[in-house]
């Protein structure tokens, strides 16, 4: 591996013989920054969630759309999706309303049913159950929805989605440099955009120098097909605070440092907003043993959830159980999934964020069954995701699904850790871009001596050298060659969360929906 290159000089190793409790250094060198307008070595990650995580998510009072009085009759064994369908759509009629389940169980893709997905296509639309217990709301999922390209295991759609109308498109360019964790850049014509808007701040770019500085000190591999040919993909997403001439501000900070000469474009970004789905419960019929390939059913078969295209949007206080992908999250924005509760047989994957998303909060994720990959994030350039207090089993480790997920947090999670396990395609390495951190990880799963991230006898083990700050548990070594910082390994570090400790310092104080959830 080369180590001569600019990216470098960020690299410092701190000692590992740090005991309980003691201050981070790095979360000094952040708090210092901060104070003096300078550039901090981590990202912040405190705007992650609904509504930046400054307030709880709310108990709406929206119009009640109840399930039943559209057809639906809970426990009969028979197809309820039409009628779910038909309650969705006088809820957008409406403009606003919840979605209604009585306790009970509500049938789906049924052996009478079409394979059409459920779509809810418009803001301000809550599915609400009863709770997410065997005596609660219980959605059950009888058959699986077949992949759309049979040659392409990961096609199958899952069996709800959110989604929005129109479509993404170039409003301006941008006209001056700024660094990373700022607010500002200057655009060649403002005319199109106005305050409150929501945008896509894009870079698609091959320049040989640009890839190679996005990965360093990773080698550029020639298998990288994707990055090289294509270029380093951008998908950062904003709203707008202010706009005064040229400048426009935004709400959260820019986590890739722009350069102008590299063509960064401002398009708009096509959504809706205050989407909820709570107190439910996810049932699937997936029952076989997981083969990791081996079929469309077992790699996205029985995905049930996918929040695409919504921002301050939720999923909380639901349970999902014999499916292979529960919950994802596709090109969404600071929305937040808490309290999930994945049981039931082993299946692909867990929560994940993906799809060019940005600031995704997934928090306190139970996540029993022990999917094959844990919790975690993909594709698309997806961008400040916070990965909060959650655990899974030691048998299976946290998920970095390539194409280019970059400024990832995995803080205050427990469970199992070890090389290899993050996905796809070897086109698509490295599996994660800059700004990894992982802050007091507690290990679950045998130690490893000397643990790498740049693998040695596979191909699909590649990731740009993270942060580790308060490694603990089982007594992991890190290769300090392919670490950007290893701080205080064995010992758990103050503060205990980062996530929440940025969000007090910007807020000057943790909100209390926080203090709930410690």
């Amino acid at each position: 591996m080369k180590t001569k290159h600019l990216y470098l000089f960020f690299i410092t190793v701190f000692s590992v013989t740090a005991h309980y409790g003691q201050t981070s250094p790095t979360w000094e060198n952040f708090v210092t920054a901060k104070k003096n307008g300078k550039e901090a070595i981590l990202p912040d990650f405190s705007y992650a969630g609904y509504k930046y995580s400054e307030v709880e998510i709310p108990d709406v009072t929206y119009k009640t759309f109840d399930v039943t009085d559209f057809g639906a009759v809970p426990s009969d064994s028979k197809s309820d999706k039409e009628a779910i369908k038909k309650a969705i759509a006088a809820a957008i009629k409406n403009r606003k309303g919840i979605v209604f389940f009585p306790k009970g169980t509500y049938h789906i893709n049924t052996d009478s049913d079409d394979q059409s997905q459920i779509i809810i296509k418009s803001s301000n639309i809550i599915f609400k159950g009863e709770g997410d217990g065997e005596n609660g709301s219980i959605l059950h999922f009888m058959n699986d929805l077949p992949p759309k390209d049979p040659k392409k295991m990961y096609s199958c759609p899952s069996a709800i989605q959110t989604s929005a109308g129109g479509s993404d498109r170039l409003l301006t360019e941008v006209t001056s440099n700024a660094k990373r964790e700022t607010f500002q850049l200057k655009v060649k014509d403002p005319s199109k955009l106005k305050k409150g808007d929501w945008i896509i701040l894009k870079l698609i770019n091959n320049d040989k120098k640009l890839v190679q500085a996005d990965n360093a000190p990773l080698e550029v591999e020639d298998a990288w097909k994707t990055i090289i040919n294509k270029g380093v993909q951008v998908n950062e997403r904003h709203q707008i605070a202010s706009i005064k001439g040229k400048t426009i501000t935004f709400f959260e900070p820019i986590h890739y440092n722009v350069e102008k000469k590299h063509g960064w474009q401002i398009y708009s970004y096509a959504h809706s907003e205050g989407l909820g789905f709570e107190n439910m419960r996810f049932e699937g019929n997936w029952d076989k043993e997981f083969v990791h390939h081996r079929s469309a059913e077992d790699d996205s078969g029985w995905g049930i959830l996918k929040i695409s295209r919504a921002v301050n949007s939720w999923v909380r206080n639901c349970t999902f159980k014999n499916v292979t992908n529960p919950l994802g999250f596709s090109q969404a924005a600071y929305s937040t999934a808490i309290n999930i509760t994945i049981e039931g047989n082993i299946g692909h994957s867990s929560v994940d964020a993906g799809g060019g998303s940005t600031g995704i909060l997934i928090a306190k994720v139970n996540d029993k069954a022990g999917m094959h990959h844990a919790v975690g994030v993909g594709g698309g350039s997806t961008s400040a995701t916070v990965i909060w207090r959650s655990k899974y089993p030691a048998h299976t480790s946290f998920e970095s699904h390539a194409s280019q997920p970059r400024c990832t947090l995995f803080d205050n999670i427990e469970g199992g850790f070890f090389a290899g396990r993050a996905g796809g395609a070897r086109q698509n390495l490295p599996n994660h871009g800059r700004y990894l951190v992982l802050w007091n990880y507690k290990q679950t799963s045998p130690a490893t001596n000397d643990f790498r991230f740049v693998a040695t006898d596979s191909w699909y083990w590649r990731i740009v050298p993270p942060i580790i700050v308060g490694f603990h548990g089982e007594p992991t070594t890190f290769n300090k060659n392919e670490v950007q910082i290893a701080e205080s390994i064995g010992n758990p570090v103050q503060p205990e969360s980062l996530f929440e400790e940025q969000l007090k310092l910007r807020l000057g104080k943790l909100p209390n929906w926080i203090q709930k959830h410690q």
